[in-house]
């Protein structure tokens, strides 16, 4: 049954989401110093192998689920990014990091390994387009609104592991913590402990999903701030009558999906499951059968009856790989227009390939670095999402 997975059909988009060009209107670019070597190359995945067995114990690479199949053959762990930086924080033997992710991934391995580790990311344009939603500015300019209204003392912020340093340290500094896509119900538990308010960053269907359907919020209680509008687009009483004020940031991939999506998959694969990530927007996430994480997605799916029917809702390339390893049940993407993550996909073997020559050749490249000050308080946030009870956080 494993061969119904149907490949989304190619367009000049998809070539760019695929990381084939650049936008530089909607990306960072950035020049590799050197050649990077030919995607056409014939030795691309020999001189791979070749360079990562030069490099032995000294190199320890981890690949997100959301990459390319090419990269993730080179992968020692892979993972979702916080399980990833985990890993990389257990290996203390490897003076070397590379991680098949994102920006925001590579820094939160640099602050989880010691200072003699380095971080390195293949392609410096390989952001998370949500991350980059939330400027460290722009929170900061939020808290001044939050004071203004007289509710900053009773507002404990949350900040999804999708986000940059800068806002994990920010969280920590005003008494909030970090949280998982698998431990947000628990976090906004805590979080409600604390205080009366929650500030939500940066992805909103996150934290309406978790206030509305686990908490059992309702949506009146949840706001939506806007950075882009003075006050974010709410009043003082707005503000001081909501429970959680959600950030106006959401992940590029999971917000495709819409309703519709689950409607039209339903009538053209009877009987089917509709599993989705709960960076969804709230009215897929309504209609959805199950809902959860990254690797609970995996999970569900790898323990799944033979010949069941599957429709996923995230990353295409981790549905593929779904597709591929589980060839006795029908998975489809819940979405028939491609959806890869574009800056996931910047980490392709060209850019694997010059990472790890270079290294060898003695020369770090791309390294990924936190400033001490930055570095505490986003390690003391982290720190407070790993000391709430339950079982330890691995997914997000």
């Amino acid at each position: 049954m494993g061969d119904t997975f149907t490949e989304p059909q190619p367009t000049p988009l998809a070539l760019l989401l695929l990381g084939h060009g650049s936008d530089p209107g909607s990306e960072r670019g950035v020049d590799c110093p050197g050649d990077l070597p030919s995607p056409s190359d014939p030795l691309l995945v020999e001189r791979a192998r070749a360079a990562k067995a030069a490099l032995g114990d000294r190199v320890f690479i981890l690949g997100h689920h959301y990459q390319r199949q090419e990269v993730i053959d080179f992968a020692d762990v892979t993972g979702d990014s916080f399980k990833l930086a985990q890993q990389a924080a257990a290996h203390p033997e490897a003076e070397f990091i590379v991680f098949e992710g994102v920006h925001f991934m590579a820094e939160s391995a640099d602050i989880l390994t010691s200072p003699d580790q380095q971080v390195i990311l293949p392609d410096l344009a390989a952001g998370c387009s949500m991350a980059d939603m939330a400027a460290i500015e722009q929170v900061e300019d939020c808290w001044t609104a939050l004071e203004a209204a007289g509710i900053a003392d009773v507002t404990v912020p949350i900040t999804y592991m999708n986000s940059t340093a800068a806002i994990k340290a920010f969280t920590g500094r005003h008494g909030g913590a970090v949280c998982t896509s698998s431990n947000a119900e628990r976090s906004l538990q805590w979080a409600f402990e604390q205080g009366e308010k929650v500030l939500f960053l940066p992805d909103q269907h996150l934290g309406r999903n978790t206030a509305v359907r686990d908490l059992g919020l309702s949506l009146d209680d949840c706001v939506v701030y806007n950075p882009n509008r003075p006050g974010g687009g709410l009043t003082a009483d707005q503000l001081r009558a909501a429970r959680v004020i959600l950030w106006k940031g959401h992940c590029s991939v999971h917000g495709r999906f819409t309703p519709d999506c689950v409607d039209e998959v339903r009538e053209r694969v009877p009987g089917v499951n509709v599993i989705v990530h709960p960076e969804c927007q709230y009215e897929v996430v309504e209609k959805a059968d199950v809902v959860g994480s990254t690797e609970k997605i995996i999970a569900t799916i790898n323990a799944a009856e033979p010949g069941s029917a599957w429709a996923v809702g995230t990353e295409l390339n981790l549905v593929k790989r779904l597709a591929m390893t589980n060839p006795d049940k029908e998975i489809v993407y819940l979405d028939r227009t491609v959806c890869f993550c574009s800056t996931m996909n910047r980490i392709d073997l060209p850019h694997l390939v010059w990472a790890l020559e270079s290294l060898v050749s003695g020369t770090v490249v791309n390294r990924i670095e936190v400033d001490p000050d930055t570095s505490h308080w986003a390690r003391v946030a982290l720190d407070r999402m790993l000391a709430l009870p339950g079982p330890t956080p691995t997914r997000d």
